[in-house]
This record gives structure tokens, C-alpha cells and sequence, in this order.
């Protein structure tokens, strides 16, 4: 296991390229942990993207339907892209920042230890300079997925990848943990996903893409629900970036974009959830809402209260305000709005944050830490 750092360099001057050693990127930020202590808590990264497109010809191997898988691979004969069979939306690229933040363009990283998966490889070395004990891996391009026009597409790549990280990543390191995709675009493959890996070593729960149009109160979803709170399995949302609906399209620049839409799909989700009652159906059902911020949440508990006290009659399902439904739920820290720190601390205190709140790695750790401890999945 390559996690050391003695073979690394610090870089005050030296231009951070697709090729440089995850270990050198983040040396600044081993010694700072170790300097104040950190690597005396236990700390679990609830939402580590995995770059699984570097590895997507591999995943793609593991696709059941036949002429899907042949399409899959003619798609990245022909182009030699990585995405083949994807919906990968092109502006997620703008997050590179101009080309200033390049390394996540492609993770081209020399690795020697060839005992494991490279990609085991790469997620040890992010672990170990950072002092996580855990990391929850969820696929970064995939979250577009929800969006997918062939919903047996979206099925048949999530199956796939499911299968790929379980059998290549998850059993190498017990460190690495997962919620798994599910493709709500195919309730029936929902099902077969739980039952084929929740017992599977590493996997913690699961997560939906947030972008996605049917309403989560559908019918439909009902049954998987069900089968999760049976498991004591919790159940993510994660926000993805969405420039398609005819609210975000009106944003004519990136930053306008991202900053609705990764709170825009979650507020939706949300509401239903609440106003229609999912809470008290499947009370033992936990959920977890993923890289919206925070600033968000004291906005929904006021507005849905205000709306709930006019007319209550509408969700009849209801025995509490919904801020205290929110208060039940669970929260990454990231991207943690930190212009106003004393907004900031009034958002944690009204979310209760102290048992509430769910630690996420690319978080500012020095204004979190002071603030309150981070409720963990249980592994």
C-alpha cells in the first residue's frame, strides 16, 4: 500500500497538472491535521465522487442486455470517449474553473502498486493524507443519469457500475463504503438491486440523483421505500447540476446555473417528500440530502410551517410541523455556504446540526470542526 508520504514534495510554486500525485496536492493539508490533532477523530467523508469514467470501459463490461453492451462498446471504439451509452452533461466542465483547476480533468497519477485496482489506489491516498477513516464512494458523471431519455439505459448503467465497484474496489480496503445507485427511471430494477447487494460488504445504503422529474410521492416508489426502512437501509439525495429545465435554462452563465440548481432539485424533492406524508409512512426510513449547502434548510423549515399553519388540511398526513420532519433528516456539510459565518451558525443551530449534520471532504474542516461534532454512518 503506497499511503506514505516520504516520497512526496510540497508545492508552493509547482503547477498542480492531470499527472501530479493526489499525496503532493493534499501534503499541505496532511501536516495541517496533523498539527491540530484531527487524525484523533473519527471521521467518515459521507459523499467522495468517484471518477468512475476513468474506468468506465471496464464498468461497462458488466452491462446484462446484450445489444446495450455491444452498443456500449462500439460507442467508445469508434470515439475512444469515455461516456459511451451516458447522458454526461459537457457543461459539468466548467467546474474545471478555465483550466486553473485541471487535476480532475483526468486522473493520469502514476501508480506502481498493481496488487489493486488503481482506482483503491487513489481513494487510500486521498484517505490518508486527509485523516478520513471512512469514504463513501457515488459516481460523479453518473448523477446526470436521472435525466437519461432511455430509461432501461439509466437501469442497465447503474446495475453495471453497482456490480463493477462491488467486485473491483468495495472488498479491498474496509474503509471504502458506498451507497449505491438507484435508478428510479426503472422501479423494478430498484428492486433487484437491493436485493442483490445490500448485504454486500461496503454498502451502507442508497442514493437517487436528485435530477430527475417524477415526483419521489409516485406509486411506484412506494414498494422500494418499503424495502429500504425493512433493511435499515438509509436513502440519498444527491444534487446535480441541471441546465435543462425551463427554470435553469433562463441562467446564461455557469455560476448562475450551479448555484439554483443543486438546491432547486433537492427543495422539490423535499416538499413532496414532507407534504405528502413519506416521513410518517416510513418512519424508520432515513434520508440523507447531499451537497445542496445549508443555507437552504432554515428557508424550508419557515416557508413549509407558514404554508402548513394556512392549510393544513392539504397534507393531512402530517402529525408535526414540517420543520420538525427536516429536523429528522440528515445533511452534508458540503458545499457549506461560509460568506456569512454568522448565518452560518445560525443555519447549524437550527438544523441541529451537533446530530444532524453528515461530514463531506471537500468542506472548509477548520470552521466545521469548531462547530460541532458529525453524526456518522454506522459500518
Amino acid at each position: 500500500m503506497d499511503s506514505g508520504f516520504e516520497k512526496t514534495q510540497d508545492l508552493p510554486n509547482q503547477q498542480i497538472t492531470t499527472d501530479t500525485d493526489t499525496r503532493d496536492i493534499l501534503r499541505r493539508e496532511a501536516k495541517y491535521q496533523k498539527i491540530n490533532g484531527l487524525f484523533k477523530w473519527p471521521i467518515v467523508d459521507i459523499d467522495g465522487h468517484h471518477s468512475e469514467m476513468t474506468s468506465w470501459k471496464e464498468v461497462i463490461e458488466y452491462i446484462d442486455d446484450p445489444i446495450l453492451l455491444h452498443q456500449a462498446q462500439e460507442f467508445q471504439s469508434r470515439t475512444g470517449g469515455a461516456p459511451g451509452l451516458s447522458n454526461h452533461t459537457p457543461g459539468l466542465r466548467y467546474q474545471d474553473v478555465g483550466g486553473r483547476i485541471p487535476h480532475q480533468q483526468q486522473l493520469g497519477e502514476r501508480i506502481r502498486d498493481k496488487t489493486v485496482h488503481r482506482d483503491v489506489t487513489l481513494v487510500r491516498r486521498s484517505m490518508d493524507a486527509l485523516g478520513l477513516d471512512y469514504q463513501v464512494l457515488f459516481p460523479g458523471n453518473l448523477l446526470q443519469l436521472g435525466t437519461h431519455p432511455q430509461p432501461r439505459v439509466e437501469a442497465q448503467l447503474a446495475l453495471a457500475y453497482n456490480r463493477w465497484l462491488c467486485d473491483n474496489i468495495l472488498p479491498f480496503d474496509n474503509r471504502i463504503k458506498t451507497l449505491l445507485y438507484l435508478p428510479l427511471g426503472e422501479p423494478e430494477m430498484c428492486h433487484q438491486i437491493i436485493d442483490e447487494f445490500s448485504n454486500r460488504d461496503g454498502v451502507v445504503g442508497f442514493m437517487v440523483t436528485s435530477v430527475r422529474f417524477k415526483p419521489v410521492h409516485h406509486n411506484s416508489y412506494i414498494p422500494i421505500y418499503r424495502k429500504l426502512e425493512e433493511r435499515k437501509l438509509p436513502l440519498a439525495f444527491h444534487a446535480g447540476l441541471n441546465w435543462t429545465d425551463e427554470w435553469t435554462r433562463q441562467t446564461d452563465l455557469f455560476i448562475s446555473m450551479h448555484a439554483i440548481s443543486f438546491v432547486l432539485c433537492n427543495i422539490v424533492h423535499m416538499t413532496n417528500w414532507i407534504i405528502h406524508g413519506l416521513p410518517e409512512r416510513f418512519p424508520n426510513l432515513k434520508t440523507i440530502w447531499i451537497e445542496s449547502g445549508l443555507a437552504w434548510l432554515p428557508f424550508m423549515m419557515q416557508r413549509l410551517d407558514s404554508e402548513y399553519q394556512m392549510r393544513p388540511s392539504e397534507a393531512p398526513l402530517l402529525k408535526k410541523l414540517p420543520s420538525d420532519y427536516i429536523l429528522d433528516m440528515y445533511f452534508s456539510s458540503q458545499p457549506i455556504e461560509t460568506s456569512n459565518i454568522k448565518l452560518a451558525e445560525a443555519t447549524f443551530n437550527a438544523i441541529n446540526a451537533s446530530t444532524q449534520l453528515m461530514y463531506c471532504l471537500t468542506s472548509p474542516i477548520g470552521i466545521l470542526i469548531r462547530q460541532a461534532p458529525f453524526m456518522s454512518l454506522s459500518f
